[in-house]
């Protein structure tokens, strides 16, 4: 279709679509999404290759926190029964970060939860990512703590973070609904501070919260404003306890759109899919790839992810690669902005602060039990069966999933 055509001519060239091209992407029909899809493919292909990077998250301080984000699983007053546990000791971290390096990641996000991190966490943060370095000294680390005051970006810059997450989730203005314990423009405000400090921005949203096509399309191209490497994708993962536990809003082919939209508004930036894909995509997720370059490895942070080895299966079935340790993730013209970039990111941080994921384990790639078939489940019914709170990993005593 003509749309179609346009926007690849326009990724291709770095050319941003126009508000009602990008709302139109989202208004195709179910019976257009695989042209879509090829479409998208197409200028993702011409930025990235067929190289799919892998992040994995560390989840140093979980629950307890004091805002009330209402996707979150660890907000204020959340009922979800998650992990809760304060900060890792370096060595701890470190370790789990090992496990996610040693199943392919290339970068280690290091996500805490909280308003923000007092000048001893930065300091806590700071040795962990020393000690992370020391073990492996290619990868890449990306720090996602909250708000960030004066001097914290270039402190965790000197420790040798490479990037910092902080997502904008919604659009702002609907973000007073989502969140009242602090502003749209407290996020804009600590995006900013993670450029002015050198380190590769990563700032993504959440798509499934109620959101209209038009909030979804202002928070892409407020994201493509601010500029940042990395654009993490969730799609809301409704946990039980929390204030949106009964939105089930997606399907796979929605997430598709979403996806394939905001390729073509951050042609050139690296799109990454994180919390939620399980859930949602489903056995659609291989599709996936052909719009994002870059996806989480095994579990989230308060939640399971598909197993490590079938996010591995997955990649090599569909026909990608992964990217390696000494590739660059970004286009040569972002890298050399950079000053030679190390990626991207989100951090985990991109994967939705709910806990910033939710997932399950087996997911979509976890066989059937012998015996009778499953019956088919009515499409439209919600796959809470695909949600399951983490318990194994960082703050437990049992191996991760990588």
């Amino acid at each position: 279709m003509d749309l179609l055509n346009t926007l690849v001519d326009k990724g291709l060239r770095r050319e941003s679509p126009t508000r009602e091209e990008a709302l139109a992407v989202l208004a195709t029909s179910d019976d257009d999404v695989l042209d879509v899809v090829a479409a998208a493919g197409k200028v993702r292909r011409h930025w990235f290759g067929r190289r799919v990077k892998l992040n994995y998250l560390v989840n140093l301080k979980s629950g307890l926190c004091p805002e009330d984000c209402s996707y979150c699983s660890q907000r204020l007053g959340s009922k979800a029964e998650i992990l809760k546990y304060t900060w890792l000791k370096p060595d701890q971290a470190s370790a789990a970060a090992a496990a996610g390096v040693s199943g392919g990641a290339k970068r280690v996000c290091l996500v805490a939860s909280g308003r923000g991190p007092t000048d001893r966490d930065v300091d806590r943060v700071s040795d962990t990512i020393r000690a992370i370095k020391e073990q492996n000294e290619s990868v890449e680390v990306c720090a996602c703590l909250g708000l960030l005051s004066d001097g914290q970006a270039e402190r965790l810059r000197e420790a040798g973070a490479d990037a910092y997450n902080h997502n904008l989730n919604t659009s702002e203005s609907t973000y007073g609904d989502i969140t009242t314990t602090h502003t749209y423009a407290d996020r804009v405000d600590t995006v900013n501070k993670a450029h002015a400090a050198g380190l590769s921005a990563c700032s993504g949203l959440i798509a499934g919260m109620g959101e209209s096509d038009e909030d979804l399309v202002d928070v892409v191209f407020s994201l493509r404003e601010l500029d940042p490497d990395s654009v993490p994708v969730n799609f809301l993962i409704p946990m039980e306890g929390t204030p949106l536990a009964k939105e089930w809003h997606l399907t796979p082919q929605r997430c598709l759109r979403i996806l394939a939209m905001t390729r073509f508004v951050c042609p050139d930036a690296e799109v990454r899919i994180a919390g939620g894909r399980e859930v949602h995509l489903r056995t659609m997720q291989p599709l996936a790839l052909h719009l994002a370059n870059s996806i989480f490895l095994g579990d989230y942070l308060t939640s399971e992810g598909q197993a490590g080895h079938a996010d591995l299966e997955m990649i090599a079935d569909a026909g990608f690669e992964v990217e390696g340790a000494g590739e660059v993730t970004l286009p040569e013209h972002r890298a050399a902005a950079r000053g030679g970039g190390c990626g991207s990111h989100e951090g985990g941080c991109g994967s939705h602060e709910s806990g910033c994921g939710s997932h399950e384990s087996g997911g979509v790639c976890t066989p059937a039990p012998a015996g009778e078939p499953a019956a088919p489940r009515p499409a439209e019914e919600p796959r809470t069966d695909l949600v399951a709170v983490r318990r194994r990993g960082a703050g437990t005593d049992l191996a991760p999933n990588a």
